[in-house]
C-alpha cells in the first residue's frame, strides 16, 4: 500500500487521505497569505478557525490550531522580552584588586612623615571597611533573593498540589454512563462519547485524554496530549508555564481508539511530583505492594497489571537496538511477541504477568539519572 501520510499523520483509506491532502493544501495557502511572525495575523487565523470561517475535514485542522496556539504564545513571550531589553537594564560585576595599603600610599603619594602616613592608612582602612559593608549588603540581598525564590517555589508547589487536588474533585465517580457525546470524525473513525465523570475536566481543557492513578502513591494526575511531545514538558493542565510539566501521552497514540501500546511520559522530579516516585518500582517489594495501575481514557475506564520494569535510554537513529519508545502498534503477532520478548529480557524482575497479541498495554516512561539520556520504564497490561 502506498504511503498515505500527510502532515505527520497516517491515514488508513484513500478517501481520508484525499481529505487530508485538501486540508494540507488549504493550510499551506493560509500560511502563504499571512505573516506568521505577526501576533495580529496569527490571532486572526485562529479566530477564523474557531468561528468556522475556515473549515477542515480531518484532524489536520486541530493540529493547525494547536500549532497556532503555541506560535502565539512564543510570539507574545518574544515581544515581552524585547520590551524588557529596550529598558536598558545594566549589569556589571567588577572586581577591584588592591595593593598593600602602605605600598599603595608610598607609590602614589610618596609620604614620608609617620603621622601623615598613619592618617592615610586609617583613611584607606575606612574605605576598605566601607567596601566590605557594601559587599555584605549585596550578599545579604542575594541571600534574601534566594530565600524569596525558595518561598516562591514551595508556594507554587503547594498551589500546584491544591490545583491537582481540585481537578481530581471534578471527577464525578458517581456516574459511569457515556452521556457527553462529541460527534467528530477522526480520520476514518468516529470519536466515541466522553465518559460523564470526565465531562467537567474535558470542558476546562480539551487537551485532556485521560487520568492516571496508582493507589498508595502520589501519582494521581490528568493525562494530556498535544501535537508534539515538547509542550507539556513545561506546561500544566491550565496551560501555564510550570517546570514540573504534566503527565502526557505520546503524540502518536490515540486515546479514542487505543493502540497496542500507549506511551505516557512524565518528569522525574526530585520533589516526588509527576513521575518522581516511579523508580520506586526498581524494588520488587514495592511492586508487590502496588501491582496495579488505574488508567482511564476520557472514553473508557481501565485497570492494568504491571508486567515489566526496566531501565533503558534514548538511542541514536543509527543504533540497531530495541527502542521501547518506538513500539506503539504491532503490524503482526510476531512483531508483538518480539517486543514482549525484548522487554522481558531486560526487566528487573519477573512479575509473572504476560501478554498476547490483541492485549492493550500502557508504558510509563520517565528520566533515569544513572546514565546519560537514561529512562526508567514501567509496562502494564489492561485487565479490565
Amino acid at each position: 500500500m502506498a504511503n498515505m501520510e500527510v502532515g505527520g499523520r497516517v491515514f488508513r483509506d484513500i478517501e481520508s487521505y484525499k481529505a487530508a491532502r485538501r486540508d494540507f493544501d488549504s493550510i499551506e495557502d493560509i500560511k502563504e497569505r499571512h505573516d506568521l511572525t505577526r501576533i495580529e495575523d496569527v490571532e486572526r487565523i485562529r479566530d477564523n478557525i474557531i468561528n468556522g470561517n475556515y473549515r477542515f475535514e480531518t484532524m489536520l485542522g486541530d493540529d493547525f490550531l494547536d500549532e497556532l496556539d503555541e506560535l502565539l504564545e512564543t510570539l507574545k513571550k518574544d515581544k515581552a522580552l524585547s520590551q524588557n531589553e529596550r529598558k536598558g537594564f545594566k549589569l556589571f560585576n567588577k572586581e577591584e584588586k588592591t595593593k598593600d595599603v602602605k605600598e599603595q600610599i608610598r607609590e602614589k603619594k610618596n609620604i614620608s612623615h609617620d603621622e601623615e602616613l598613619e592618617a592615610e592608612i586609617k583613611r584607606q582602612i575606612k574605605i576598605k571597611e566601607r567596601k566590605r559593608k557594601i559587599m555584605v549588603a549585596l550578599l545579604s540581598v542575594v541571600a534574601l533573593a534566594c530565600i524569596g525564590y525558595l518561598i516562591f517555589y514551595y508556594t507554587m508547589y503547594a498551589k500546584n498540589d491544591a490545583e491537582y487536588s481540585d481537578l481530581s474533585e471534578l471527577i464525578d465517580d458517581t456516574v459511569t454512563s457515556k452521556e457527553y457525546s462529541v460527534n467528530i470524525v477522526h480520520e476514518d473513525k468516529t470519536i466515541p462519547p466522553v465518559l460523564k465523570k470526565y465531562e467537567k475536566l474535558y470542558q476546562k481543557n480539551k487537551k485532556l485524554v485521560g487520568w492516571l492513578k496508582i493507589e498508595g502513591t502520589n501519582i494521581d494526575y490528568p493525562v494530556m496530549q498535544t501535537v508534539n511531545n515538547e509542550y507539556y514538558l513545561d506546561h500544566n493542565y491550565n496551560q501555564e508555564y510550570d517546570k514540573n510539566g504534566s503527565i502526557f501521552m505520546d503524540k502518536d497514540c490515540d486515546a479514542a481508539h487505543p493502540n497496542d501500546n500507549m506511551i505516557i511520559y512524565g518528569h522525574h522530579m526530585k520533589s516526588g511530583k509527576m513521575f518522581g516516585n516511579l523508580n520506586l518500582y526498581s524494588k520488587e517489594e514495592y511492586y508487590k505492594e502496588h501491582p496495579s495501575i488505574m488508567f482511564d481514557t476520557i472514553y473508557e475506564e481501565g485497570t492494568y497489571d504491571i508486567m515489566y520494569v526496566f531501565r533503558s535510554r534514548i538511542y541514536s537513529e543509527e543504533e540497531i537496538v530495541f527502542k521501547y519508545y518506538k513500539f506503539i502498534d504491532a503490524t503482526s503477532e510476531d512483531e508483538f511477541n518480539s517486543n514482549m520478548d525484548e522487554m522481558a529480557a531486560i526487566s528487573l524482575y519477573d512479575t509473572g504477568v504476560t501478554a498476547h497479541y490483541g492485549d492493550k498495554l500502557i508504558t510509563l516512561s520517565t528520566c533515569d539519572y544513572n546514565e546519560a539520556n537514561g529512562r526508567f520504564v514501567v509496562v502494564a497490561k489492561k485487565v479490565k
